[in-house]
């Protein structure tokens, strides 16, 4: 027997948006409708230009049928290959110690995050870090990690 993937798969629903412009709730099974992830599409589709208008207006509907929505954003959106990469779970908290270390919002911590080395990253976190009697080494030593400590070189 040949393994088959899975039916009702983000990529299913993203691909017949993007560029197959395949109706998948216009079937017998009614489980397409079912597990259509709304907000996941809108997130997915968001990151591009063309398309964050549309998303915006689902959002702003997110009350309708998700038969409603998913018609709205195949019908709307023209056919295209669109690709985006997902944040990965290390880099989401390495998005909140330098929010934290910085005061950033998500969108400057993002930023801030491709310009910071690896061991600028691991200095952060090391005076963020909240172990010790009575939390010592906290928000309270905050030190510029864009210059080497005084007294190195």
């Amino acid at each position: 027997m040949k393994n088959q993937e899975p039916p009702y798969q983000l990529k299913h629903y993203l691909n017949a948006i993007n560029h197959q412009k395949i109706d998948l709730m216009d079937s017998e099974d009614e489980f397409w409708e079912k597990r259509y992830p709304a907000f996941i599409v809108n997130k997915a589709l968001s990151s591009f230009p063309d398309c964050i208008l549309f998303v915006n207006e689902m959002n702003k509907m997110h009350h309708l049928d998700k038969n409603l929505q998913f018609q709205f954003l195949l019908n709307s959106i023209r056919p295209k290959k669109r690709f985006s990469k997902w944040i990965r779970s290390s880099k989401i908290k390495n998005l909140d110690y330098v929010k934290e270390y910085y005061g950033y919002s998500n969108e400057k911590a993002r930023q801030a995050l491709d310009i910071l080395t690896n061991e600028q990253i691991d200095y952060i976190k090391k005076i963020i870090s909240r172990g010790g009697k009575n939390g010592v080494g906290g928000m309270g030593s905050r030190i510029d990690v864009r210059s080497p400590p005084k007294g190195s070189g």
